[in-house]
């Protein structure tokens, strides 16, 4: 298999090389723990775990170390503190946890390695010492701030000159600053904001040294996938570029960038009935209210049906569907539920799709062709071609991590028995009076199943159900 990937930096896809085989690494940006994520928020894990899976499928789950940040030193999360009067660590566990639970609901795989800012400050510090001694780097009253104009390739990954990049951006004015667009490294607490000491006064990190600091320690440098939203392009990952390369004297190298990170792969923007998401507009969707309210994979699906590179927009028709084509695919499954199977691989048709720049719409697709001949070897009666392509599907759906539900669970999961009892009556009556064309009493038995949170789904072997979300 040839995986082929987009790379920001370079503006092509590219045959993706590891650096070592044996021991490939991927870094997705993940949460500031001050509040519950929205559903944009959970694009880039949704992307990069499937992403995660394909590589673990190829080079072995061994040979794959997937990391995930977790920022735990924010304005935002000082103020939700202050405001509660407790410590930055109880805001942060809070909203840590409900994140995890959340991801577990979308079929997420935890990372590897979750390194917290906290728990990195030595490295983080050590860091901004090395920008230093390098000269990208100067201390002024009690902050540190990263001089651009060291590096000479900065502004490559977005592909616009500094000015476009200034004129586009908001950047603090400050007196202290050499440069317009210098950006912090470390910078002094406010009185009552958590501190850390430093050679330059106590203080903590900027946002963006943290993920390289994080990086360099954890997984060590360079790194082969760097990933996260199109949002972080800049000047998250331009300044992360910055700094790692120039803690290490490669600034004036050709390739310098290479030393940091070998591919850089960003999802693109999610919008909501077609318009950003906006407090001021009131459409913020969270996605720990989401996943309360319907199947994560039904979430997951959603944030998997356009290719990851473009835009989505999140509306109620797109749920609704997403439902559907999932029912569809279990109930392939649930037909096909008295034929084993044996492990089997995902066939061509998904591994084309998923290994040219994890192409998703083409590989669900190729599960509706799946479960599309499961229903014609069901009517055939060729159990051999059922449990073949019942086996393909289910290893297809486990790399795009769907259809990991007991088809009956899925179906029926929030159903006690007598329920189950009650709805499978109601439906031999049901079926009894469009039999005998008494439409009226047809009638009378849906408005009773549809009291029952009962959605009835009619096809060529009869009625299935399922409860509403």
């Amino acid at each position: 298999m040839t995986l082929r990937l987009y790379d920001t930096l370079s503006r092509e896809k590219r045959v993706f090389e590891p650096r070592d085989p044996k021991r490939v690494t991927l870094y997705v940006c993940g949460p500031t723990v001050y509040d519950y994520a929205h559903i944009g928020n959970a694009r880039p894990p949704v992307v990069f775990d499937v992403l995660n899976r394909l590589l673990r499928r190829q080079y072995g789950d061994e040979a794959v170390i997937f990391a995930r940040n977790v920022t735990d030193v924010d304005d935002k999360i000082n103020q939700k503190a202050a405001r509660e009067g407790v410590p930055i660590g109880d805001v942060t566990a809070r909203y840590e946890a409900a994140y995890l639970e959340d991801m577990a609901r979308l079929n997420v795989r935890a990372p590897d390695i979750a390194p917290h800012v906290t728990d990195h400050m030595d490295a983080i510090v050590r860091q901004i010492g090395a920008i230093m001694e390098a000269g990208a780097a100067y201390a002024a009253e009690g902050h540190v701030l990263f001089d651009v104009s060291a590096y000479a390739n900065y502004g490559r990954l977005s592909g616009r000159s500094l000015d476009d990049m200034i004129a586009g951006a908001r950047v603090e004015v400050a007196p202290y600053k050499r440069n317009a667009h210098d950006f912090v490294l470390w910078k002094p607490s406010k009185e009552g904001e958590p501190s850390w000491p430093s050679p330059w006064g106590d203080g903590r990190p900027g946002w963006h040294i943290e993920c390289s600091a994080m990086i360099e320690e954890t997984l060590g440098l360079p790194i082969d996938i760097h990933g996260g939203g199109i949002d972080l392009v800049f000047p998250h990952h331009e300044n992360e570029i910055a700094q790692g390369v120039c803690a290490h004297g490669h600034a004036g190298e050709p390739h310098a960038h290479t030393e940091y990170a070998r591919y850089w792969m960003h999802n693109g923007f999610l919008t909501v009935d077609a318009e950003k998401m906006s407090k001021s507009i009131g459409n913020v969707l969270l996605l720990h209210d989401l996943v309360q309210a319907m199947p994560g994979e039904v979430v997951r699906w959603a944030l998997l049906s356009a290719h990851y590179r473009q835009p989505l927009d999140w509306n109620q028709a797109l749920l609704d569907q997403s439902r559907k084509n999932l029912d569809r695919l279990y109930q392939a499954l649930r037909r096909a539920s008295a034929v084993e199977t044996g492990p089997l691989e995902p066939p061509a048709a998904v591994m084309d799709a998923l290994s040219d720049d994890l192409n998703t719409p083409a590989a669900v697709a190729a599960l509706f062709a799946l479960s599309a001949e499961i229903e014609r070897a069901m009517t055939a009666g060729d159990e051999a071609a059922v449990g073949l392509a019942k086996g393909q599907l289910i290893a297809s759906a486990d790399l795009l991590g769907v259809l990991q539900s007991d088809p009956d669970t899925w179906f029926e999961g929030g159903a006690d028995d007598a329920l189950k009892t009650e709805v499978e009556g109601l439906l031999a009556q049901r079926l009894a009076a469009r039999q005998a064309k008494d439409w009226p009493e047809a009638d009378r038995i849906r408005d009773r199943l549809t009291e029952l949170n009962v959605v009835v789904m009619d096809g060529p072997d009869g009625a299935t159900w399922r409860l509403k979300d």
